[in-house]
């Protein structure tokens, strides 16, 4: 049986759960990361040297890490046909630009605002930095709201490993106790992706 490292309640964990859920693909989950501690490990760090979550370790051995990559290594290995992955060229870049934009833009800020919100004592919360955040993503958002006029997801009709990118932080977005500006479109396709059980089961869970 092929193992997924890492705990259940990290955001770039729970892409890879939602992945294997959309695939129907078997594994075992180890608690790996914060407070389980294992990623100092001689024996972690040989299959991941970052000492980070998630890796995917399969049945020989084999490991790979870095959740888009075990996304997209998934597909590739298991389901090539699959529109979560689509295989025309200009398909899977407009795929691959949500999935990395949302590394290189949303990421950072939405981690400021669930940190201060969520994860930070009230003493080390840095409110200035929270507002920053909240108003960058804000800005983010509406990019993404202007792309889902008239689509069910961000790249048309199907689900694609673009959505599952980004899902985590959608949810967070409007599970936070924030002010947000009103994105019709985002809050449609939150809905919408909580019609995906996989979506449901890792990702719109309460916030820890």
């Amino acid at each position: 049986m092929r193992k997924l490292w890492g705990r259940a309640s990290s955001s770039n964990v729970m892409k890879v759960l939602w992945a294997l859920d959309e695939l129907g693909l078997p594994y075992d989950r180890i608690d790996a990361g914060g407070a389980f501690g294992r990623t100092r490990e001689p024996e972690y760090r040989a299959m991941n040297p970052m000492g980070l979550v998630p890796t995917l370790q399969e049945e020989d051995g084999w490991s790979v890490w870095e959740a888009n990559t075990i996304c997209r290594y998934l597909c590739n290995e298991y389901a090539p046909d699959s529109p979560l992955y689509p295989k025309a060229p200009r398909a899977r870049a407009e795929a691959e630009t949500w999935m990395d934009w949302a590394l290189a833009h949303v990421t950072s800020p939405m981690v400021v605002i669930f940190f201060t919100h969520i994860r930070l004592k009230e003493n080390e919360r840095d409110w200035a930095a929270e507002k920053k955040a909240r108003e960058d993503c804000g800005r983010l958002w509406k990019i993404v709201d202007a792309k889902l006029a008239g689509r069910r997801f961000l790249c048309g009709d199907a689900l694609t490993l673009a959505d599952i990118a980004l899902g985590c932080w959608v949810h967070r977005w409007f599970a936070l106790p924030i002010e947000r500006p009103d994105l019709p479109n985002l809050a449609a396709y939150y809905e919408t992706l909580k019609t995906r059980p996989g979506f449901v089961q890792h990702i719109a869970l309460p916030l820890e």
